[in-house]
């Protein structure tokens, strides 16, 4: 696999991995490991923290002992960043129990709901969350772990059912769990967020209109129908060049930092955790393998892009487009884009994990389409007829 098709690959469908092979990297990438903790990257741990103010104990910036590198690789726990962590059985599925993590909006504050990609889950939006609150107070985040994904379990013996119709289901049963867990009278204003996979999710659940008045945009996070589908071509080449497994989670955010695959020290410390799961019947040395296993969502890849230009196009709410790079644009959003129907924002200095990378721009460009779609923020004129009511004149 050329290097081209390998970073082309990395850049589609929500992989929360590289596609370097560990052993290549270990020259290569020495130059990158100072970046990594360079104030002026967007690697940089400390101009990353975000609103999040950890306590001494959590030593988010020692040393891990047996790390011979120029940064800390320890993993940051959910705490740092949440309020709670939710677990929610559907009555209709009981042998599903969706795993999520909130931070509740106050009084009548909006709600983000966010749709991790595939391989990926809630953690990957950690960092950006405590940034929107550092801006926005008042506001909420929802982050879920999809089947399949994360803390979320799914029955035993069962084949996954990772359709897009299923996923957009999950998504709005958690919304409506949530809801009622909290004992919240009614739902908030919600912002649904996704990347890549998760775009296709939240686009697909706004078109339903199943959130009524409730939701006031989307959000889609580097990823479009075209160059999607044409990355899929080399996602089997790229899925066997990965690391089966790693030594320790120190070893693995260290590979993840070092492959750029997460470009902010602070995230993949934060993210790559629960990505990973200890298997005591693997290889010994290197025990620490994937939660999810990607190859075996090959039969559902396709059904999560197709239409997806169209369908963002179309559903209602306000519309918001994030990438990485305007090489992403397909046909008919350039086309979407040119006549206004949607805001398009590019970063380019960012990778894949827009919201990883830079979390401090992303939270800006989130915050700010909220306030352009909050519509209690409208102030409308009285009415002609109310002011005659009045005898005041017109």
């Amino acid at each position: 696999m050329s290097h081209l098709q390998r970073a082309w690959a990395r850049s589609k469908l929500g992989l929360a991995n590289g596609s370097l092979e560990e052993d290549d990297e270990e020259g290569s990438m020495a130059s990158e490991e100072h970046a990594a903790d360079d104030d002026s990257s967007s690697a940089s741990s400390v101009s990353s923290t975000g609103t999040i103010i950890p306590a001494p104990s959590q030593r988010l910036f020692a040393r891990p002992e047996g790390v011979a590198r120029g940064r800390a690789l320890d993993p940051i726990p959910w705490t740092t960043y949440f309020e709670r962590e939710l677990f929610l059985s559907p009555p209709g599925e009981p042998a599903v129990t969706f795993h999520a993590y909130l931070s509740s909006p106050v009084d009548k504050g909006v709600l983000f709901v966010m749709h991790h990609g595939a391989g990926s889950s809630g953690l990957t939006f950690a960092v950006v969350g405590a940034e929107i609150r550092k801006s926005l107070p008042s506001a909420g985040i929802l982050a879920v772990d999809c089947r399949g994904h994360g803390s979320t379990v799914s029955p035993e013996g069962h084949a996954l059912d990772l359709r897009l119709q299923t996923l957009s289901s999950d998504l709005f049963s958690v919304i409506q769990m949530t809801k009622d867990q909290m004992g919240w009278r009614q739902l908030p204003n919600i912002i649904l967020v996704g990347h890549s996979l998760g775009g296709a999710v939240v686009t697909d659940l706004a078109m339903t209109g199943d959130l009524g008045s409730s939701l006031l945009g989307y959000v889609v996070l580097d990823v479009v129908e075209g160059s999607a589908m044409d990355a899929l071509q080399s996602m089997h080449t790229y899925l066997s060049s990965r690391p089966t497994g790693f030594a320790s989670l120190q070893a693995a955010i260290d590979w993840h930092i070092r492959s750029r695959t997460v470009r902010n020290s602070i995230s993949a410390r934060t993210s790559v955790g629960p990505l990973l799961r200890l298997d005591e019947g693997a290889d010994p040395s290197r025990p620490w393998i994937w939660r999810t296993n990607l190859s075996a969502t090959q039969p559902f890849w396709e059904g999560w892009f197709v239409g997806l230009s169209s369908k963002f196009l179309r559903a209602k709410g306000g519309k918001l487009l994030l990438l990485a790079g305007t090489d992403r644009l397909d046909t008919e959003l350039t086309i979407g884009q040119m006549q206004g129907k949607y805001a398009l924002q590019v970063f380019p200095e960012a990778g894949h994990f827009i919201q990883e990378d830079i979390p401090t721009q992303t939270a800006t460009s989130l915050v700010d389409f909220y306030r352009r779609n909050d519509r209690s923020a409208l102030v409308l004129p009285p009415k002609v007829s109310d002011l005659l009511k009045q005898g005041k004149a017109v």
